[in-house]
């Protein structure tokens, strides 16, 4: 069988964004001149997605790294501490992924990508793939929509929406809002909506105070309890 054939279905998603991202990591860092490298990092007193905490309310250290070739393609990986329910014996997430994105016209931008959430320390099968596309204007304002045949590792389709904006307010600060939508009726007979709205301080580059507060609808909350509703987090953020 070739490696592919030998693959699960399921696990699919998952080899081809690994193999993806890390032809693009080699390609671009055999051509340093035609490629950019960056990186982040976040200390976060808790790690909040699309509304509810992956940590049980406990604090993350996050860290990422991101290569891009100068013809807009791009492979990312990001990884953070999370805490589930204590039979999947969940403990880290692993981001994997690959895109690309470029500007489609004068103030506009475009990113399109396949991101595969993985966690490598469970014994459930929790990985699953996403589709997302970003539109941006004037790099303050945003549109976003995401879809996997496989949401949240459910076997079930899921479509996630969300807008969102960044307000400027001095030289240092800066507003951030946002208001998703997911929708998740084929696997859990429910969707949701959530909001967000928080303050960056870059009080000195590269380094930023940002607070959050979330809140979630009355469905997350029965869809999630105890780790959708209302919550604040705080971070110290960086990028290099």
């Amino acid at each position: 069988m070739s490696p592919i054939s030998s693959i699960s279905r399921r696990h699919r998603p998952a080899f081809v964004v690994s193999s993806l991202a890390a032809g693009l990591l080699l390609g671009a860092a055999s051509s340093a001149s035609a490629a950019t490298f960056n990186g982040s990092g976040a200390i976060t007193t808790d790690y909040v997605w699309r509304g509810t905490t992956q940590t049980q309310g406990d604090p993350a250290v996050q860290a990422g790294f991101k290569v891009a070739a100068d013809n807009g393609l791009y492979g990312a990986v990001w990884g953070s501490n999370v805490e589930f329910a204590p039979d999947t014996k969940a403990s880290s997430e692993l981001d994997v992924t690959v895109g690309w994105s470029g500007n489609v016209a004068e103030d506009w931008a475009l990113d399109v990508n396949l991101t595969h959430y993985r966690y490598p320390s469970t014994t459930a099968d929790l990985d699953w793939t996403e589709a997302i596309g970003t539109l941006t204007w004037k790099e303050n304002y945003w549109a976003q929509l995401g879809y996997s045949n496989d949401a949240l590792a459910t076997d079930e389709a899921g479509t996630y929406a969300q807008l969102g904006a960044k307000f400027p307010v001095g030289e240092q600060l800066r507003l951030e809002a946002a208001a998703g939508y997911y929708w998740l009726d084929d696997a859990y007979d429910a969707s949701y909506a959530h909001a967000q709205l928080g303050m960056v301080w870059a009080f000195k580059a590269p380094f930023e105070i940002r607070v959050t507060a979330h809140a979630t609808d009355r469905s997350a909350r029965t869809l999630f309890p105890g780790l959708a509703g209302s919550r604040v987090e705080a971070a110290l953020q960086t990028s290099f």
